[in-house]
């Protein structure tokens, strides 16, 4: 579902930074190569993905959710000098291609791709982290940030792709498919948690922007 109209859509590519020409060949592969390319981050995405990334100077940034590369990069282009992004996906035929563009951005010496189901991944992964990109099966977005929130700094940030699940999170509940009821549930639980601020961006299929306040649970 598109939120705002096509043409006002790119009128704002044309007006954020260029999307780097690594990616632009990134995306026509995706697109020609592999299954489901409606899940790539994408121009618009990205730039804001990199923009955050930048300012906030990351020196451990977590990304559940590779799938070819493109967002990892855009987070990449952020991080501190001696920063690292580990990156999850369960889907090991694309391990390979992602790694191919990671080293062609000049990236892939900050990169380490975990393969496998992130529940299995996470709780070995025991880093302080300064931000996370959430981007894989919407049912265990809330088991994702339960073991997540514990290491993220005060002041770190988190965002939950897809968190307006093409317009769906408005059907009632009895009408709602796992993921969706995924999404909805995710979306009341950070709602209500004691130890966040965040927006929700009604920005291309939706971004929950998370920070982390010290009134811990």
């Amino acid at each position: 579902m598109d939120f705002i109209n096509q043409d006002i859509e790119k009128y704002a590519m044309a007006f954020s930074s260029p999307e780097p020409e690594v990616l632009q060949r990134l995306s026509r592969d995706t697109h020609a190569k592999v299954l489901k390319p409606r899940m790539l981050s994408g121009h618009l995405q990205g730039r804001f993905l990199s923009f955050l990334s930048r300012t906030i100077r990351p020196k451990r940034i977590l990304e559940i959710g590779t799938y070819t590369g493109y967002s990892a990069i855009c987070l990449a282009e952020g991080l501190a000098e001696d920063g690292i992004i580990h990156t999850i996906d369960h889907n090991p035929e694309l391990e390979d291609f992602a790694r191919i563009y990671f080293k062609m951005a000049g990236v892939d010496h900050q990169v380490k791709q975990h393969i496998g189901e992130a529940l299995d991944i996470l709780p070995h992964l025991d880093e302080a982290l300064d931000l996370v990109f959430i981007d894989a099966d919407k049912p265990n977005y809330i088991r994702y940030f339960e073991i997540i929130y514990p290491r993220l700094r005060d002041g770190g940030i988190v965002l939950a792709d897809n968190a307006l699940w093409s317009g769906k999170v408005l059907d009632s509940e009895d009408r709602m498919d796992a993921e969706t009821a995924g999404i909805a549930q995710f979306n009341r639980y950070i709602r209500e948690h004691p130890g966040v601020y965040h927006v929700l961006l009604p920005f291309r299929d939706g971004v929950m922007l998370i920070g982390k306040t010290g009134n811990h649970q």
